[in-house]
């Protein structure tokens, strides 16, 4: 049975696996950005950077204000921390428990080196 949220995180997997995509998110962290300026640091067409800034949209990835003729692109980071929450969070927990017992278990057979 598929929810909502896998639906969102299906649609935001999709949206990132592409590095162009990628790139053009990296650019917004910054700042916002019209998509005349996101066309003028991309080699592809007008066209391209279009185009992915509706899979971007459509991820919920990216919010456009439009002013008068212009595109304001903006990043919206809430889907991108859903996936943390949902997907890297609880391995950090596995991990950084693992590393605690790796130092108490060096630690523990330290020996201390002759002649000092």
């Amino acid at each position: 049975m598929s929810s909502i949220a896998d639906h969102d995180d299906d649609r935001t997997w999709k949206a990132l696996a592409d590095p162009s995509r990628r790139a053009i998110l990296d650019h917004l962290r910054s700042e916002p950005m019209t998509t005349g300026a996101l066309v003028e640091r991309f080699e592809f067409s007008r066209f391209a950077v279009m185009k992915h800034l509706r899979v971007l949209e459509e991820a919920g990835l990216i919010v456009i204000e439009r002013r008068g003729r212009e595109r304001l692109n903006h990043l919206n980071p809430a889907p991108i921390q859903a996936i943390q929450r949902r997907w890297l969070r609880p391995f950090e927990a596995a991990a950084a428990d693992r590393l605690l017992r790796l130092k108490e278990l060096v630690e523990s057979t330290e020996k201390p080196e002759e002649g000092k």
